[in-house]
C-alpha cells in the first residue's frame, strides 16, 4: 500500500485522467530502432516526451534535431524537438518525472545462446530508485513469457511501493519494421497486456491515444508470447526455404524459380525467401528466448532449435559456395579479394544488427582473403557486439575499376539503389545470395 494516506485507486485514477486529457508525460527508455519512432510518435500526438538513452551521441544528436537512424523521415525528429514537446537525456533521475515509463532496450542473447536480461535488469533497477505512486511502467522489449510479472515486477517491489495499487505494470510488444514503406508506428496494431487488469487498462488507454488500434489480452504472459510466436513463425518458414535452397542446388534446381511459380498459387502458401542467414533484432534472438524458457517447464521445442540450427550454418554455406566458385576458376580463398555487397540485415536500410554479413567477412578474412564491402546506406561499418575482433572499415564506392579487380563479388543485401547490372558487367564472379539474377549467367553463381 503507498504511505501517502490515499486510497489504492487513487494512483490509476490520476494516471489515467492525465492520459485521457493528453497531460501524462512519457517517458522512453532507449533512443533506438523501437524507442525513438515511438518517442515521436507520442510527440506528434502533442504528448511531452523525455527520452532516456546512455549514450550521450545520441543525446546531443537528439537535443539539436539530428535524425541518426536514416529511414525515419528527418524532418519528424527536427519537428518534435522544435515543438519542445520533446528532449533527450541521460540523467536517469528524471524517470520520476515521467507518468507513464516505457522500457525499449536491447534484449540480446549470450554467447551461449541463452536471454541476456541486462539491459532489461539495469533500467528495471534504474526505475526502482526513482519510483513513485502514480506511474505506469510498460516493458517493450521482446523477451520471454514471465519477464514482466516475474524479473521487472520484483525489482520494482524493491522500492517497497505495491504492484497494482501505487505503481502500474504492463507489457507490449514493440512490432517496428525498419524501412517498411506501408506500415509505421501509429499504423501497427499494438497488443497490450497488464500484470492486472487495471496496469492493462492504463496501457491500453495510453496507446489507445496513438496507436490506430489495440489488440488487449489476457496478460503480461500472453502479449510476450504473442511476440514471440510472430517471430518463430518466421524464422520456422525462413529456416525451411533455405533448407529447400540448399537440397535443391544439389539437385540443380533452381529455388527462386521454384518459389515464383509456387507464389502463383491464390490460396495455402504463403512466400519466404532464403538468403544468406537470418539478421535483424527479433528474428535470430526471439525464437531462443521461447526455447530456453520451455526448457524450465521440461519441454524441449525441437522445431525452434532446427530452425535455428538451419538458419545459423547459412554462412558458412555461403563461404563454402564461394570457395567452390573459386576453386572452379582455379583459385584459392587465400590471397583472393572478394567484395561484400551489403551491411545491413535487409534491403534499402542502414540497419546492421545480427547481419549474416559479418559471419561471412569472418569467414571469408579467416580463410586469408582481403575484404571490402559496400553498402550505399552505411558508410562506415560499425563495431559490433557480436563480432568485436572485426576490423572497421568503410564502404568502398561501386566502380567498374573496383569491381574489375576482385576476385568474387559476395551478394549478401539486395539494396535497390545498386546497379546489379554494372556489377554483372564488371565483376568476374558473382555469389548472388538473395536471387539477384533470375536469367543464369557465366559469371553468376547461386548460393
Amino acid at each position: 500500500m503507498t504511505d501517502l494516506g490515499v486510497s489504492s485507486a487513487a494512483p490509476a485514477a490520476s494516471v489515467r485522467r492525465k492520459i485521457e486529457e493528453g497531460t501524462a508525460l512519457v517517458g522512453i527508455v532507449g533512443m533506438g530502432y523501437v524507442g525513438l519512432p515511438l518517442a515521436l510518435t507520442f510527440a506528434e500526438k502533442r504528448f511531452s516526451v523525455i527520452g532516456f538513452d546512455v549514450d550521450p551521441a545520441k543525446i546531443e544528436a537528439l537535443n539539436s534535431g539530428r535524425n541518426y537512424i536514416k529511414h525515419l523521415d528527418e524532418r519528424r525528429l527536427a519537428s518534435a524537438a522544435a515543438s519542445g514537446l520533446f528532449r533527450a537525456t541521460s540523467d536517469f533521475s528524471d524517470l520520476s518525472e515521467p507518468d507513464a515509463l516505457i522500457i525499449c532496450v536491447p534484449t540480446p542473447l549470450t554467447p551461449q545462446r541463452e536471454p541476456d536480461m541486462s539491459f532489461v535488469i539495469n533500467t528495471a533497477t534504474q526505475i526502482r530508485s526513482q519510483l513513485r505512486p502514480g506511474q505506469l511502467v510498460v516493458l517493450e522489449s521482446t523477451t520471454y513469457p514471465g519477464t514482466t510479472d516475474e524479473l521487472v515486477r520484483g525489482i520494482l517491489e524493491e522500492s517497497g511501493l505495491s504492484c497494482g495499487e501505487d505503481f502500474f505494470l504492463a507489457f507490449s510488444p514493440e512490432r517496428e519494421d525498419p524501412g517498411n514503406a506501408f506500415y509505421a508506428t501509429a499504423s501497427i496494431p499494438k497488443v497490450v497486456g497488464g500484470v492486472d487488469r487495471a496496469a492493462g487498462d492504463l496501457a491500453q488507454a495510453l496507446y489507445d491515444r496513438v496507436i490506430s488500434k489495440t489488440v488487449r489480452v489476457s496478460s503480461c504472459r500472453t502479449a510476450e508470447a504473442t511476440k514471440l510466436v510472430e517471430n518463430i513463425f518466421r524464422a520456422v518458414n525462413i529456416a525451411l526455404v533455405n533448407e529447400l535452397k540448399i537440397v535443391f542446388d544439389a539437385m540443380g534446381i533452381d529455388i527462386w524459380e521454384v518459389l515464383d511459380a509456387a507464389a502463383t498459387k491464390p490460396f495455402g502458401f504463403m512466400r519466404f525467401n532464403p538468403g544468406p542467414g537470418w539478421g535483424g533484432h527479433c528474428i535470430p534472438l526471439d525464437p531462443f528466448y521461447l526455447s530456453w524458457k520451455a526448457r524450465e517447464y521440461g519441454v524441449t521445442a525441437k522445431f525452434i532449435e532446427l530452425a535455428g540450427e538451419i538458419n545459423m550454418q547459412m554462412p558458412r554455406y555461403v563461404v563454402e559456395k564461394l570457395q567452390a566458385a573459386l576453386n572452379g576458376r582455379g583459385k584459392a580463398v587465400r590471397g583472393s579479394r572478394v567484395l561484400i555487397l551489403g551491411l545491413a540485415y535487409k534491403k534499402d536500410i542502414d540497419d546492421p544488427r545480427e547481419s549474416p554479413a559479418f559471419e561471412i567477412i569472418d569467414r571469408v578474412v579467416g580463410l586469408g582473403a582481403t575484404v571490402a564491402y559496400h553498402d550505399p546506406h552505411i558508410p562506415k561499418m560499425p563495431r559490433m557486439r557480436s563480432w568485436p575482433a572485426l576490423a572497421p572499415m568503410a564502404s568502398v564506392p561501386l566502380t567498374p575499376e573496383i569491381l574489375e579487380v576482385q576476385d568474387a563479388v559476395v551478394i549478401v543485401t539486395d539494396h535497390s539503389s545498386v546497379d546489379y547490372g554494372l556489377v554483372a558487367r564488371h565483376a568476374p564472379l558473382i555469389v548472388d545470395t538473395r536471387g539477384v539474377y533470375r536469367q543464369a549467367l557465366p559469371n553468376v553463381v547461386k548460393a
